[in-house]
């Protein structure tokens, strides 16, 4: 993938992930991070990670990854009701 493909996909990812609706918004100035920013820098790291695997792994890799991170997130979600003890 040449570096206009790489924008471009980037680019496409990035939109697509912000367009997915969230649970729980997210006030993107309180925590001082600009959201297309970090998409856009996820998006990267996702493409980058896709283009290191061959191609027939690829989508295990990828359901890997979404399970992995679907795990992380359950266990932040526990860890951060327990700190505010239940009232999340």
């Amino acid at each position: 993938m040449n570096e206009e493909e790489l924008k471009e996909t980037v680019t496409k990812l990035a939109e697509l992930a912000m367009e997915a609706e969230l649970l729980e918004p997210i006030d993107w100035e309180e925590l001082g991070i600009v959201e297309k920013d970090l998409f856009m820098l996820m998006a990267t790291n996702v493409v980058q990670q896709m283009e290191s695997v061959q191609e027939d792994q690829q989508a295990a890799v990828a359901l890997a990854t979404i399970t992995k991170l679907l795990v992380e997130n359950y266990i932040s979600n526990l860890k951060l009701k327990k700190v505010l003890g239940n009232n999340v």
